[in-house]
């Protein structure tokens, strides 16, 4: 049985008893601390603030102390310890002696074999997670029956060891449930906080055997592999550009090629120009990059819908505002007379309709018949003497 009666250290109210306490030397970072040899009958226990000693015989706990003080294992108070001075006054008059610290302790884990997330749009995909908690005892006689009695742990490691492939089960367990619920795999990103809260609520009945609470889950990371990545990352800058995926491929072309053409160290200004200009074009001016793909469509434009650039000559879609290459600004040319043929709208320059094909270039001036005076080409009346010009 248990009493409370102050002892000696050494010695006790039983010829032999000794004074068994878990010394600060054996504390720090453990959780459970093992008393090197079984207590006796007689023998005396002291539990201190934050501590719990537990009794273990024959695979499971007999009884456990936690209240603060110096205890005395004798057939006095019988009623304190009920079963376990029962046990230890038999014929076997001995127990282990497991100490537990009742603190919070922080640990970290992180999945060693994936998780497969079926997701609707890229199929099976596989997850790893990582992150830290904060755990404490909250059952000792689970505690030790668990991790001493069914998972044979003898340390601190063994035990955080367990813990941790638990949480990536829980984890697990919880990223399914929230699959079902209709959770794609490009939500978790945005969602870390709702898993968190959502695996910290399905703690309590997943630890409640292993006698273990969890109080604070921080810092959780869902990592997807690479190719998987980078479509949640171009899918996301599709989103804020506003562009479709043609847009944006166009963009990420142009401005590869502006990166290639500017070439060397040494006009490395200019290929940043040149990438700016072709975010610019190819997110900005979508319409300009179909213009680009429908070949003589675009008025003054050569085969392509490109015309030069006026300081490198090097060709850029119609429309653009820079150069990719110089970074040249490239002034939208003027407009022209329409086609004295189909009426069409041309632009400055041009020799020839791009719509008929009918040359722009001025009609010479023609000689009125009456006064001989020189009539400007298109005039239906002589301006000198009023005659009618023929057609």
């Amino acid at each position: 049985m248990v009493t409370n009666t102050p002892v000696p250290a050494k010695g006790g109210s039983l010829l032999g008893a000794t004074t068994v306490a878990w010394e600060d030397a054996y504390k720090g970072p453990n959780v459970m601390w093992r008393v090197p040899r079984n207590i006796h009958y007689g023998d005396n226990v002291v539990v201190r603030q934050d501590e719990t000693a537990v009794f273990f015989r024959d695979g499971k706990v007999l009884a456990y102390l936690e209240r603060p003080d110096r205890y005395a294992l004798t057939s006095l108070n019988a009623g304190l310890v009920g079963n376990l001075i029962q046990s230890l006054s038999g014929v076997r008059q001995e127990a282990e002696v497991y100490y537990l610290q009742r603190r919070w302790f922080d640990g970290k884990f992180g999945s060693q074999e994936p998780y497969v997330f079926k997701d609707p749009d890229f199929g099976l995909v596989s997850l790893r997670v990582f992150g830290e908690y904060r755990w404490k005892v909250g059952g000792p006689d689970l505690f030790i029956n668990q991790f001493v009695g069914t998972f044979g742990a003898a340390t601190t490691a063994d035990v955080e060891a367990r813990l941790r492939d638990q949480m990536v089960l829980l984890v697990y367990n919880t990223l399914g449930k929230l699959k079902d619920q209709g959770m794609h795999v490009t939500d978790i990103a945005g969602q870390l906080s709702t898993i968190e809260q959502a695996v910290l609520g399905f703690a309590p009945q997943h630890f409640q055997n292993l006698g273990v609470e969890v109080q604070q889950l921080q810092g959780l990371s869902v990592n997807l592999p690479d190719e998987v990545q980078k479509a949640v990352n171009t899918r996301s800058t599709m989103s804020v550009l506003g562009v479709n995926y043609m847009q944006y491929q166009a963009g990420q072309a142009m401005t590869t090629a502006a990166a290639n053409q500017s070439g060397g160290a040494g006009q490395f200004a200019g290929a940043g120009v040149g990438l700016g200009a072709g975010l610019g074009i190819g997110y900005g001016m979508s319409g300009s990059m179909q213009g680009a793909y429908q070949g003589m469509g675009t008025p003054g434009g050569s085969p392509g819908g490109q015309t030069p650039c006026p300081k490198c000559a090097t060709m850029v879609p119609v429309g653009s505002k820079f150069c990719p290459s110089c970074g040249a600004t490239i002034a939208a040319p003027s407009a022209g007379p329409p086609c004295p043929k189909c009426g069409a709208a041309t632009q400055a320059g041009q020799k020839f309709c791009p719509s008929c094909g009918q040359s722009l270039a001025p009609a010479p001036p023609r000689t009125c018949a009456k006064c001989q005076a020189s009539v400007p080409a298109g005039t239906k009346f002589c301006p000198n003497c009023g005659t009618v010009m023929p057609p």
